[in-house]
């Protein structure tokens, strides 16, 4: 009896979460796959395409550029984000002064809603009026102005957006890492010799291997899957070179609120949705078959 009812009560705790991720989780991405083989355009009538969607996929070139810019954004992104964020932990584990004011600043863009900080940085970043070309050109660094948001430094400009607003949580996350190594490793070290660089590459990024896996496994699918502020920047223009996977899929489901000339392609989209997920998902796949590798290694 007591048994039942604690399975009861355990399942009637379980049952509300159980009901919302069915209905806004599981319902909507069934829907999706169900459209996959559909030409529909969001009204109208469905049409049966069977694979007609993915091989119009195969051959929809800004797709594969969309792609491409999603690694070449990922990779630019966490290259510098992940050792900034590293030492930045270091630093500010460290008895110093203020510390727990400067850890409040970095963070602090963590919490910042994503559409404020793009309006931010366009506001820096404009080609025209921007705050940066301003700064420069008055200060004779430049001559004219640089088009932060054209086709030569699009791509680097959103990267530098990304790390700034990425740094802060990472460097908490390592923060946590580093207060959970023993002091007396590092006093043993001291006594030993060793200098600050040693103590970091022998002693803090290995014990902090498991942390490390973590935070990189995090940074790794935000990014690949991170849009909002691509679609408020630069909508991925110009000319699609800062065009990205999930950003491609919310222009075809939602066309009308980004300004796309692309018309609504709810069957179409939900194929590209599919096979962008997959991409991730074997991503990831891989990075924990190399982690697993790297652990017993």
């Amino acid at each position: 009896m007591n048994k039942v009812r604690y399975y009861s009560e355990t399942y009637s705790f379980l049952l509300p979460s159980l009901i919302v991720t069915l209905v806004f989780a599981v319902y909507p991405i069934i829907w999706a796959m169900r459209y996959m083989v559909y030409d529909y355009p969001g009204y109208g009538n469905e049409v049966f395409t069977g694979f007609g969607n993915f091989t119009k996929l195969l051959q929809d070139k800004l797709y594969w550029q969309s792609v491409a810019n999603t690694f070449i954004y990922t990779f630019g992104k966490l290259i510098v984000t992940i050792p900034v964020a590293l030492i930045l932990a270091v630093i500010l584990n460290q008895k110093i002064k203020g510390r727990q004011f400067l850890r409040a600043v970095f963070f602090m863009p963590t919490v910042i809603s994503t559409a404020v900080i793009s309006i931010v940085f366009f506001l820096i970043f404009n080609s025209y009026n921007g705050i940066l070309n301003q700064f420069l050109v008055r200060t004779g660094i430049i001559q004219g102005n640089i088009d932060w948001l054209g086709t030569d430094y699009a791509m680097l400009t959103l990267i530098i957006v990304a790390i700034w607003g990425a740094v802060g949580n990472y460097m908490l996350l390592f923060i946590a890492g580093l207060q959970s190594i023993p002091q007396d490793v590092y006093e043993s070290a001291s006594i030993d010799g060793a200098n600050a660089a040693q103590k970091l590459w022998f002693i803090t990024i290995p014990m902090l291997g498991p942390v490390l896996q973590m935070i990189i496994m995090l940074a790794i699918l935000i990014s690949l899957k991170g849009y909002e502020s691509i679609m408020l920047i630069t909508e991925g223009g110009p000319a699609g070179r800062t065009e990205v996977m999930y950003l491609y899929v919310y222009k075809l489901f939602f066309p009308v609120s980004t300004g796309s000339a692309v018309n609504q392609q709810i069957g179409y989209g939900s194929a590209v949705g599919f096979t962008s997920a997959l991409i991730v998902g074997i991503v990831t796949l891989i990075y924990f078959h190399i982690s697993r590798r790297l652990n017993h290694s």
